[in-house]
């Protein structure tokens, strides 16, 4: 699974919205909807406040198959 799709099952599942995950990471709404749609990889630094953000460890935000 990619972490592009994986951010947003996560973000589905703590029932949030983009704006709202990005309030809470500290990011922009336009980032998230960036990396949920594959435009961008998450930085080591992003993945940690996302993962911050929806309480899980940031090794879950990867892809498992590439390790990014």
């Amino acid at each position: 699974m990619q972490t592009t799709s994986r951010l947003r099952e996560l973000r589905d599942e703590a029932s949030l919205s983009q704006e709202e995950l990005a309030e809470r990471a500290g990011l922009s709404r336009t980032t998230i909807a960036d990396l949920e749609l594959g435009k961008r990889k998450p930085h080591p630094k992003t993945r940690r406040k996302l993962a911050e953000a929806l309480g899980v460890k940031p090794v879950e935000l990867m892809d498992s198959e590439t390790g990014q």
